[in-house]
């Protein structure tokens, strides 16, 4: 019979070698429409990530709320009217560190 260690009788790799894998399938579904982030992006990160969109300025800075998926919702150059966005839509706005 083989031992097995607890959290505490392992060092700090060992548990992190050990956390529950979670696929992008499963991560996308985390908030399941009622969860979103704002992420602050350059206009050319945004036409990347809103392919409807043409011709931004360079050099600006914009706001994108984005659904737990990661699904792209609405850019603005206002956070302020983003969180409003989110707000209107009933979405809790996550904190993404």
């Amino acid at each position: 019979m083989t031992s097995r260690k607890t959290d505490v009788e392992m060092n700090e790799t060992e548990v992190a070698t050990t956390a529950p894998f979670v696929s992008q399938e499963e991560l996308a579904l985390l908030g399941d429409g009622e969860v979103a982030y704002i992420r602050e992006m350059t206009s050319t990160e945004a036409m990347a990530a809103f392919p409807n969109i043409d011709d931004l300025p360079e050099g600006l800075n914009l706001f994108a709320l984005h659904g737990a998926d990661g699904q792209p919702i609405a850019l603005t150059d206002d956070r302020g009217v983003a969180i409003e966005h989110a707000i209107s839509d009933d979405l809790e706005i996550a904190t993404v560190h």
